[in-house]
């Protein structure tokens, strides 16, 4: 085979591999439905909230106000400025899902080490949700180091689970942001960092995002000013 082909063919190898890996670094929420014995639905004993509704929250915050959320963690505490005028109903609804305590117990179920940390699955599988969706909102900010935005699984499907992301990435901006990490932050930054250098395994679908340690949300406490 002369040098012409070959060279074709690790081109075409290389383009495969690029997407393949960008096919798979997005912060998405699986579509696969565990089945009831499954043993990472139970995720070791971790208090998982029972709580579902039937349609997402009408909203209760006010726009004009400063919202903060402090995600009190096994690692250490994160404070995040959200941003209420921006994307409401995305903030109202994690407002929302943060007072009724839907978030406690959870763990961040999803860490890729340079990437993002993914949580606020109750069922600490990735598919669970708070039992309803809700639409997207406008994205206009870029998905920096510090920023928190929804997992989904395509256009619309927002519900409880969110990421935050752990370093500079230039994704497709189908996930809404609603708040970020001060860059100035240290503390909080400091904890960011320490969910995401936990130790992973593959994840069943040979990502290597699986936490070998738990990390749990113990809290996230709203402040309103």
């Amino acid at each position: 085979m002369n040098r012409i082909v070959w060279a074709g063919i690790l081109i075409v190898v290389a383009v495969l591999g690029i997407f393949y890996f960008f096919r798979n670094q997005s912060p998405s929420m699986s579509s696969t439905t565990p089945t009831p014995a499954s043993p990472s639905a139970s995720q070791g004993g971790l208090t998982q909230s029972t709580k579902q509704y039937a349609s997402a929250p009408e909203i209760a915050i006010d726009a004009k106000k400063n919202y903060q959320a402090v995600i009190q963690t096994s690692k250490g505490a994160m404070r995040v400025a959200l941003f209420a005028s921006e994307a409401p109903i995305t903030v109202n609804n994690f407002v929302f899902l943060a007072r009724e305590g839907f978030y406690a117990g959870t763990p961040f179920h999803r860490i890729i080490k340079e990437f993002m940390i993914q949580g606020g699955d109750p069922t600490g599988t990735g598919v669970g949700s708070p039992g309803y969706r809700f639409d997207d909102e406008a994205v206009t900010r870029e998905y920096v180091r510090g920023t928190i935005a929804m997992a989904n699984s395509g256009p619309n499907t927002n519900g409880s689970q969110f990421f935050i992301m752990h370093a500079d990435y230039a994704l497709a901006k189908n996930y809404v942001i609603f708040g970020s990490i001060e860059a100035t932050d240290s503390t909080s930054l400091a904890t960011l960092d320490a969910i995401a250098s936990v130790p992973v395994g593959t994840n069943g679908t040979g990502e290597q995002s699986a936490p070998q340690e738990k990390v749990i949300i113990e809290s996230v406490t709203i402040e309103e000013k």
